[in-house]
């Protein structure tokens, strides 16, 4: 067992068709400067590929990692195959989200609990001190129970995988930030390939819920609502941005989709949405008393299916503290998107418009003439790559103010 200036690092890592990248790969793993890691690789697909004339040669080069990794012999990495012929994922136990969960679960039979375990995906680059940056920050703030890593996706020569991928970022970026400016408790982006936690949080939350996308989601939601999140790190991580269709939704399948002209699913919502869940946040010291009408109120009752959904809160509750940390964690994360969601479904606005108008009221005319200097040519289809790199980046800007503040 590690002392705590020591804790090992334990990565889990889901691999599907992934022989050209994992290489080097495993070699920028095992060349960081943190010396103390251990490696776990679940190598997966579905059984039923093996018969499906499409997706063979994924089942085929899953069998090349296998023997790369065989052939390696190195003791710092155990691999987890359900990939071979028999062993493949059957039925709807499959996916990144039950590789990651038995990843994980794996490695709590060996790691103790000052240890920490990473969550990496194959197409991910870092640099060389940052495991170390993870545990040190960790190190730092002892209290917290799990990190999501701050990110920036690689830049790419295809002109519309760059295109996409700048669209899907903006829109994270975007809804981050209207999360942190209200307050919310569930501020931070969840990516798979971008998260850590203390292996006791893990033993303490019962482990990862499975799901076949999606996961890394609900994952850094249940930590959350056990603890505090780090939402700062020193060192990013950078994902590649790559259309893919092997998760159900997240980035590859948001970007195939947004390069296909359909951007529905993730929308610049209207920054008066996130104003209508903070009017109700505001509200819920009044609610340990007696529930009023806000947007939101209307919203519970129906997705609840309760007449008042803070009732059983109250009951529950014998400070007004914890029954605010009770109503946060009913209206969490999911039921924050699936409110906008449902707000937009009603009143659909132009993309273009809601970023402008946000860029707007809560930075200024100045900063949007330098974005945008005509806002009303700007389109996230027409548009110079160079621009929205811009607002990119300004977005970036904005949150690392509101993640750095968050460690204060």
């Amino acid at each position: 067992m590690n002392n705590l200036e020591e804790p090992r690092v334990y990565i889990a890592l889901p691999v599907i068709n992934e022989n050209k990248r994992l290489p080097a790969l495993i070699t920028s793993i095992f060349d960081q400067s943190w010396p103390f890691i251990e490696l776990y690789i679940c190598v997966n697909q579905p059984e039923e590929w093996w018969e499906l004339p499409d997706k063979r040669p994924v089942c085929e080069a899953n069998a090349l990692t296998l023997q790369f990794l065989g052939e390696l012999k190195d003791p710092r990495i155990k691999i987890i195959d359900h990939s071979s012929k028999g062993i493949g994922w059957k039925g709807k136990k499959h996916g990144v989200g039950w590789a990651r969960k038995i990843l994980m679960d794996a490695i709590l039979e060996e790691a103790a609990d000052t240890d920490i375990l990473v969550s990496l995906d194959a197409d991910t680059t870092f640099g060389r001190d940052y495991l170390r940056s993870v545990v040190e920050n960790f190190c730092d703030h002892p209290d917290a129970v799990g990190m999501a890593v701050p990110y920036f996706h690689q830049p790419v020569a295809d002109e519309e995988a760059y295109r996409a991928i700048l669209r899907y970022e903006i829109y994270m970026r975007h809804y981050s930030l209207n999360l942190w400016r209200i307050g919310s408790p569930y501020a931070f982006t969840a990516l798979g390939s971008a998260m850590a936690c203390p292996v006791r949080s893990y033993r303490a939350i019962g482990g990862m819920t499975p799901k076949m996308s999606g996961e890394d989601f609900y994952f850094l939601q249940k930590l959350r609502k056990y603890g505090e999140i780090l939402c700062w790190n020193r060192e990013k991580v950078y994902p590649a941005a790559r259309f893919s269709d092997r998760v159900y939704f997240g980035t590859g399948p948001a970007m195939i989709k947004g390069n296909q002209g359909d951007w529905n699913s993730y929308p610049i919502y209207p920054y008066w949405f996130f104003d209508e869940i903070k009017e109700t946040y505001d509200r819920f010291g009044s609610f340990f008393q007696k529930t009023t009408q806000t947007p939101l109120t209307d919203f519970a009752k129906e997705i609840f299916c309760e007449e008042d959904p803070f009732q059983p809160l109250r009951m529950n509750s014998r400070t007004e503290e914890r029954f605010i940390r009770a109503c946060h964690e009913k209206l969490d994360g999911l039921r924050l998107l699936q409110y906008v969601k449902k707000r937009n479904a009603a009143h659909p606005q132009q993309d273009e418009k809601n970023l402008v108008d946000f860029l707007e009221k809560f930075y200024g005319k100045e900063n949007l003439k330098q974005l945008i200097p005509d806002t009303a040519e700007f389109s996230f289809i027409t548009s110079s790559l160079g621009l929205q790199e811009n607002i990119r980046l300004f977005l970036v800007k904005k949150e690392e103010e509101y993640q750095v503040n968050s460690l204060l």
